[in-house]
């Protein structure tokens, strides 16, 4: 029997209709899925502990080799709505910023935008799980994923990252990508790119199976993420990835 391909998915609700095809049956004798957020499922990526992986695009520099093996991804043109700083205080009374440790672009954007398009220098702290607790006062907390959907009514301010980036560049954003460490082949992309592209014809039906009350997931899923890795896209990584260093 041949060696199924590992593949790294992340187990927020933004991925949902990138992993429907995989839950539905299909490549199922090729590949095993293996489930983390964002950060983890890249050092299992740069680890060689899986294969493929939806990954933060912040981690691409770091790789010996990468392939980005489907046409769809995790970005946004505009509001995002689940990356978010969060604050008590306006942007320029924020003395401190807890940084979400579920993601590396995520972080990386927010340093980008701090810098570039809000000009602000707060202290970033590197915070652990449960650190929403302790945005209060000046000190503000950049939340991603499902958590953030909780802050927006819990926080006074909340900073879309996805809208500050469209707002400095006039461009969308990929926050996480389908990358191998290795090159696959031609008929296992294919069917790859089938497989994570078959959810988007189903929103309705992935909607309708989530019970969560925190967010209008039709809206989100259908306005809010884009999930097409298209040109703009790819001008927007290359951009993004200039400004790392």
């Amino acid at each position: 029997m041949t060696q199924k391909i590992k593949v790294g998915a992340v187990s927020y609700l933004n991925t949902k209709p990138l992993i429907y095809g995989f839950e539905k049956g299909m490549m199922h004798a090729e590949t095993e899925l293996v489930f983390d957020f964002p950060a983890n499922i890249a050092q299992k990526l740069l680890n060689n502990e899986i294969d493929i992986g939806l990954i933060p695009v912040a981690v691409l520099p770091l790789m010996k080799e990468y392939h980005i093996v489907a046409d769809y991804g995790i970005g946004c043109d505009g509001a995002v709505e689940s990356v978010c700083l969060f604050s008590d205080v306006p942007l320029a009374e924020i003395k401190t910023v807890l940084l979400d440790y579920q993601s590396r672009t995520s972080v990386a954007l927010l340093k980008v935008l701090l810098k570039e398009h809000w000009k602000i220098t707060p202290e970033l702290i590197a915070a652990e799980k449960g650190f929403e607790q302790q945005i209060k006062g000046s000190t503000a907390g950049l939340v991603i994923g499902d958590r953030a959907f909780k802050q927006i009514p819990v926080s006074t301010y909340h900073y879309d990252l996805g809208l500050a980036w469209k707002e400095m560049t006039g461009l969308p954003f990929l926050f996480a990508a389908w990358v191998s460490n290795k090159k696959m082949t031609p008929e296992f992309t294919v069917a790859f790119n089938k497989a994570t592209s078959f959810g988007l014809d189903y929103i309705d039906s992935i909607v309708k199976a989530i019970d969560y009350k925190e967010a209008d997931l039709d809206d989100y899923y259908k306005n809010k993420i884009s999930f097409l890795l298209d040109h703009k896209k790819r001008t927007a990584l290359e951009l993004f990835l200039s400004k790392l260093g």
